[in-house]
Order: structure tokens, then sequence, then C-alpha cells
């Protein structure tokens, strides 16, 4: 089984595996390992990847592409509502109020969610992996911004559940990282930044590395910030520069725009590796009209200032977080596509006053880090220990209902970059049923409009048998996806004791609301496995982990009493999460994926006819021209004529079986002229085989005729046989070729290949057992095989051997091995 890594990015996508102990990167359909991130809906099927880039500016009101933004966004969100007018597709409002695409597809109106359909290019990614493996994939890694709040973190997870695989996400930093050469076993960790600049996201970090360690310092982002922004610049500039050059408005054409944006990307890229005047050409762009342009790359920055101004920020964000200095950076390395930017490495480098660091690929990096990640992870794998220690991107804090202070309550659980995965255990004195609001408490800071992640109910709460308030342990964990919830809650209840001294015991009671594996347990379990001083660090950190909130102060006091002692019993606390997060719809995505399916068929079964079509037409006048008759040929023409204008009128959309019987019809006429040219092809070559054939026997004929001595066992009877049966044979093959050979080529054969070959084995069946027929055996008689000169003898003649030797050694008077046990001392004198 293999192991994958995702990056999934705003406009393309990339595939990596782990396997015969190394990481590649997975090339598609079309032998290019890069999958833009693009679906396109169709009247009768789905287009993603490659095929649906190509449908762009043809289907543009159906092909959707930059979807990734709205991961667990609301319809109302005001980022979503700003984008929704510069977007060429449409966005509208799911049943639950988030966004959704709307889209034709199969001749209907129908909204998918953000989920639905980035489960479409998971899927297509699974099945690139599959075809290009030729095996079933185990686990996958995918890869998420660092900047992510839990809302979209959560919508990634949905969108993953649909593609039926098992996977996990990572911050996409943490994943570059780790594919990085390690330091040396002797040396002090390193410090080295990450810079990403991809086409709609700008992340950094700072990483800590030792043997066997990874340690994520911080993390700072422009989640705005990207390689559309350059190219946003670039429309905006060639727009008002074909306004006034051709009077053209071209964004009131969508189709126009989708081109221009295609062009300036490709204008960009050509910048960043040319700095002279570089031409802008569009044929045909509006109206039948032509346009161009031309653009350097000082001119480029100059329009991009107040973008590329945004680059430091960040980095300063870092450093300020870690306290780090920038002499304390070992070093800085840049991936992501619009890092090749002359501009942006430029801003870096000096920032940091270091030569930047380019030794990941800026494309296939994140991947790469990915499938390496996954099999850190999975159980389907075996590698070097390493631990990952991610941080918490935005500060956490839970909120209450306190009846003490008869007001709100909230308390900090996870501060910003904090250890990930974590747990901490927060101990509460109640006597009902309360629930727990998680938020994020630095809204400034969010991408995300609502700072809310869950409401959690604790539920089955009830006061103890004396009357007073129960002590209930609520376990939060933020686990390996960034993902913060409720994970266990247990009761602790107490009971009268004849004993003095308190005693509280406590047992696990962990019913997460997730299923628990490899991927999704605490820090320690997903670290641990054999480093004595590394358990030993984690067990002090979640003993230091366990907070105390007292909601009456007085309630403490009668849990100690020393005639009660305290007990965990198995009340199981059930929670719900009201979040502001999306849950995934019922995806129809079996449904499509069968429809997607039946279309290629029957796009298949058109192909046929039409490749059918054109393959004979052009062959009737090439190699079977001689194999058809006149009146034939005519007559496959006008039927080919009239199948063609049929496919692009009627036939044009028509289902399987009519395509499929289009072409059986064909066939009736053209097989038979195929046939003939395949048995005039294939007769000399049987006939050559028939004649060895006979050659073979004439000479084994010959041959005991003239009393050779290898034949001088075989019976005259049985050669006779043979010489008949290739006589026969000879007749045969003369006669079939003569009879041939006054035929015409444009008429079936008289004598077909297969009865030639039968005739070939018919022969070699009857003379082969004779011809190989071996010798007997003969037998030397016993008096010619004296055992002196054969070895040993057989049992019958050992006693007279024995009898002989016997009476030599007493002859000689020297004993031998077999008589001496037996015999007194002799006398050797």
């Amino acid at each position: 089984m293999s192991v994958l890594g995702f990056d999934v990015g705003f406009m393309n996508c990339y595939v990596a595996v782990a396997r015969a102990g190394g990481i590649e990167t997975v090339a598609n359909e079309y032998s290019d390992r890069c999958t833009p991130a693009c679906v396109s809906f169709g009247p009768r099927n789905r287009s993603i990847g490659a095929a649906a880039k190509s449908q762009v500016v043809t289907n543009c009101k159906n092909t959707v592409q930059g979807f990734k933004r709205f991961h667990g966004r609301a319809f109302s969100d005001p980022y979503v509502q700003r984008l929704k007018n510069s977007l060429v597709y449409d966005i509208a409002q799911m049943p639950t109020g988030t966004a959704g695409i709307k889209v034709m597809y199969m001749e209907e109106e129908k909204v998918f969610s953000i989920e639905q359909v980035t489960a479409m290019l998971l899927t297509k990614l699974k099945e690139t992996a599959e075809n290009a493996l030729k095996k079933p994939v185990a686990d996958c890694v995918i890869s998420v911004p660092c900047y992510y709040t839990d809302a979209e973190r959560r919508s990634v997870v949905d969108a993953a559940q649909i593609t039926t695989a098992v996977f996990f996400l990572v911050i996409k930093h943490n994943v570059t990282s780790i594919t990085v050469d390690l330091p040396a076993p002797e040396e002090k960790a390193r410090n080295v930044v990450f810079v990403d600049l991809g086409h709609s996201g700008y992340q950094t970090s700072v990483c800590a590395f030792n043997k066997g360690k990874l340690k994520v310092l911080a993390t700072a982002c422009d989640p705005e910030l990207g390689g559309k922004d350059l190219d946003e610049a670039l429309v905006k500039h060639f727009c008002e520069e074909f306004g006034k050059k051709y009077k053209l408005d071209v964004k009131s054409k969508p189709r126009a725009l989708v081109r221009l944006y295609q062009e300036c990307e490709k204008l960009k890229k050509l910048m960043s590796a040319n700095s002279s005047d570089l031409p802008l050409n569009i044929e045909c762009f509006m109206n039948d009209i032509d346009v161009s342009g031309k653009l350097n790359r000082s001119q480029f920055e100059e329009m991009c200032a107040e973008v590329l101004t945004r680059v430091e920020p960040p980095l300063q964000s870092l450093l300020e977080h870690t306290k780090l200095k920038k002499e304390d950076i070992y070093a800085v390395e840049i991936v992501g596509g619009a890092s090749r930017i002359p501009a942006v490495k430029e801003r870096i480098s000096k920032f940091f006053g270091k030569e930047l660091s380019t030794t990941l690929n800026a494309d296939e990096a994140v991947a790469r880090g990915c499938a390496l990640q996954c099999a850190m992870l999975s159980p389907a794998c075996k590698v070097r220990e390493f631990s990952i220690t991610d941080v918490v991107p935005y500060p956490i804090s839970l909120k209450w209902h306190s009846a003490a202070e008869e007001g709100i309550t909230d308390c900090e659980v996870f501060p910003k970059n904090h250890a990930a995965p974590f747990s901490k255990v927060l101990t509460f004195y109640r006597k009902e049923p309360f629930s727990l609001e998680a938020y994020y408490n630095c809204p400034n800071e969010l991408p995300y409009p609502d700072p809310t992640i869950g409401q959690f109910l604790i539920q089955k709460v009830v006061p103890q048998a004396s009357g007073e308030s129960s002590k209930v342990k609520v376990k939060v964990r933020v686990n390996i996806h960034g993902i913060f919830s409720v994970s266990s809650a247990s009761l602790v209840e107490v009971q009268k004791s004849d004993e003095t001294e308190p005693m509280e015991t406590e047992q696990g009671n962990d019913k997460d609301g997730e299923v628990l594996n490899k991927m999704q347990t605490d820090q320690e379990e997903l670290q641990g496995h054999g480093d004595a001083q590394k358990e030993t660090e984690e067990k002090t950190a979640r003993e230091s982990e366990e907070m105390e909130v007292i909601c009456s102060v007085h309630h403490k006091h009668t849990l100690l009493n020393p005639s009660h002692h305290g007990a965990i019993f198995n009340y199981l606390i059930y929670f719900q999460v009201f979040g502001s997060y999306s849950c995934c719809l019922a995806s129809p995505q079996g449904k499509m994926i069968m429809q997607d399916k039946l279309e290629k068929e029957r796009n298949d079964a058109k192909n046929n006819v039409e490749e059918y079509v054109y393959d004979m037409r052009d062959k009737l006048h090439g190699i079977l021209e001689k194999f058809v008759s006149e009146t034939d040929r005519d007559a496959l023409s006008l039927k080919l004529e009239d199948t063609e204008n049929w496919l692009y009128e009627d036939g044009e959309d028509q289902p399987k079986q009519v395509y499929i019987d289009k072409l059986a019809e064909i066939k009736k006429l053209g097989q038979p002229i195929q046939e003939r040219y395949i048995e005039a092809e294939e007769r000399p070559k049987a006939f050559e085989e028939l004649g060895k054939q006979i050659q073979q026997y004439m000479k084994f004929v010959e041959a005991f005729k003239m009393k050779e001595e290898q034949y001088d066992h075989l019976e005259e009877a049985d050669v006779t046989k043979v010489d008949k049966l290739i006589s026969d044979a000879m007749i045969w093959m003369n006669s079939a070729m003569n009879q041939q050979s006054k035929q015409s080529l444009a008429v079936d054969p008289s004598v077909k290949v297969k009865d030639i070959k039968a005739k070939t084995r018919e022969l070699f069946s009857a003379c082969n057992p004779i011809v190989t027929k071996p010798k007997p055996k003969v037998e030397l008689p016993k008096e010619d095989t004296p055992a002196e000169q054969n070895g040993p003898v057989n049992e019958q003649e050992k006693p007279q051997e024995e009898a002989a030797d016997k009476g030599t050694a007493e002859n000689t008077g020297n004993p031998t091995s077999e008589n001496t046990e037996n015999k007194p001392d002799m006398d050797l004198d």
C-alpha cells in the first residue's frame, strides 16, 4: 500500500507518494505533475483537472476554480460578498448558510457546496495516484494553510471524508519544513524561516531543527496577499489601455476577461526571467478585434509597489513573537509560485540581510513534505522516528455562565503559538448540565469574520447524593488537524465511607466524538515511541496543563469531607457542537462518478464509429484497394459518407448502444474486405510453415531408407505411413496454392489461413510420434560386468565376495576387518 501527500493549491495541485524508500511526485494522465484545481460541469458529465482547465474560456460560467478560499465561509461573509461580483461563475447560499457554487449540470441548475466541489478534486487526485501506482491508496495527508481557522479546517475535513480515504490535515509550512536536511547530532537547533508566497496566500514560519525533532516556533501570514494581486494589477492596467486604445469594455465580457487573466499570468512569469519589454497579443479578443500591448519588469514593479510593501510585515511579526534576532536565523527557504518574482525575493533577502536558499522545489515541496509526513503517521509505512510540534495559530478561549459570579466567565485555554496537538483538563463544579463556548479571542487577527468556534453542551450532570455540586472534569483538545474540540468529560461522585482518609480515584473515560486512531491521539501518543527523556518531558507538561475552575468555593470543601471518598462513576457526559462551520451535505459523489463513467463510455463508442469511418475511407484507396471490387467500394464509400453526415447531425447526441449498433452495421460491409487483406498477408507465412514441416519429414524418410543407425529401431510400416502422409500433404498444398493463385484478391479466398494451420497441426500430430520414437534400452549380460570394473555388486554377489575375501585373508595371514572381531588373538609369527 502507498501513502500520499496532496498539496491542494488555489490554482494547481500536486500529488506526491512515498514508496521504495523515497518520495516522488506523481504525473497525471497528461504526463504533467501539475494538476489544475479546476472543475467543469457540462450537460452530461464533469471534467476535472486539465480537462476542466481547457474549458475555462468555452464554458466559463460552469467552470470553477479558486474555490479553496470559500471553505467554511458563510454566504453573508463580507469577504465572499466582495469577491462575488468579480467571479465568472455564480456564488449562492446553501441551506446551512454557507457559500455554495451555482452551475448548470445535467441541464439542470444545481448548487454544490464548497466541500462537494473540493471532494471532486480530491477524488480526481486520488485516482491519478492510483492509476500511476497501479495499487490502492491507504492514507493521505492534505495540506492546509497555517492561517486556516477551525471552521475552514472542518470544511476541508468534510471534503476529505467524501473521498472515502483515510486522511489527515497538516499545516502547510510544517510539511514544507520537514523536507530539509536535518542538522548533525552535535549541532544546536537551527532556526529556519520558511516563506511561502502562492497564488492567493502568504505564509511564513520559523522552525527549530534538531536531531529527530522539529518544533514550530511561530507563524505569521497575510491571507489575502499572493500572486493574484499582481495579476490583478496587470489586468487593471491592460483593461484601461485597451479601453483607451480599442474602445473596449473588457469587464463586460466574462470570456474576454478570463482570456486576459490567462495572458497576464503568462506575462508575469516571463517578466520574472526577462527585464526587457515583453509583448502581450490576443487574437479575436472582443468583437473580432485583435489587441496588443507591452510591458517591462520595472514598469510592472512600479505599478505593484503598494502590493509588494506587504511582504515585510509578516516577517517582522515572526521575529517579534519568537524574540529572535536576524542573526539567529540559520537560513531562509522560499517556496510557492509567486516567490520566483525578483522583487519579492529582493525584499525578503534585504529584510534578513542574507542570501535566500532555494534548495526546495518551489512548486512540489509541500506535496513531497505531505507524503513524507503521511509515511511517518501511517501504519502502512515504517520510517525513522521524527517528532513534529506544531502551533496553535490563534489564541483559543472558553466562556461559560458562572452561577457564583452571576455572569459570563472566560478563560484562555490555548494561547497563540501554543504547542499542538495538545490536550488540557479543566475541572468544573456543577449541579446541572452546562455549556462551554469556544472562540478566538483575537478577532482582529482572524481572516474569518466570526470568532466563534463552537458551543459544547455537557449533559447528564447531576448533583451529589448530598445535594452538593459534582466535580466535572472536561478534557479540551487541539488535534493534529488543528481542530479544537471537547474530547471527553467525566463526572466524579462522592460516596460515604468508614475510612477517615479522603481518597479519589480517576479512571479514563475518553469518549471522543471522533474515532481515535494513530493520527488523532494526543501529542504524547503521536510522538512517544521509545524516547524516555521525551516521554518524561511530555508527562510533566501534561500534569502542568490541568486547570481547576471553581464555580462555588464551598463545594470543594464538601468533596474533601473526611467521611467520604471520591470515585469516578461510568456516567457518560455527552456533548453537542453548535459551531459556525458548515456541515457537509450528503454528497451525490458516487452518482456523479458513475455518470462520468457512463458518459466516457458513450463518448468512446461515438469516437470508435468516427475513427472507423475515417480509417476505412483512407484504406479503401490505399492498402485495401486490391481487395475490394468496384461495386463493393462504391457501396461502402456511400455508407461511410452517410455515417459521417449522421454523426454531425442526428448522431451528435445518441445513447451508447446506438453507436455500437451503427459500428456493427458498417463493419458488415468493411470487415470482409479487411479479412481478405489479412488473409493475403498471413497466407504465405502459413504455407511456408507447412512446407518446412513437409521437408523435415521428407528428410526423415530419406534417412530411414539410407538405413542410418539412429532410425534402425523403427518399423518400416510406420515410416511408410509417414511417407504417405507427406505425399498427401504435398498434393493438398500444391492444389490449394494453384487454386488460390487463379482467384482474384477481391473475392473471399478459396483456402484460409486457419485451414493451412490446421493441416500443419494434423501432419505434426500424425508424424511426430513416429519420428521421435526413442530407441529401446539394451541390458548387457551379468558376466560381462565384473565387480572390479563396475563398482558395487548386487546383494546376491556379496556372500561370495565376502567368502573369497575371507579365504584370501586366511591364506596370507593378514586378518580383515570383517573376521578379526570373532577370532582369538593370532600369532603373527
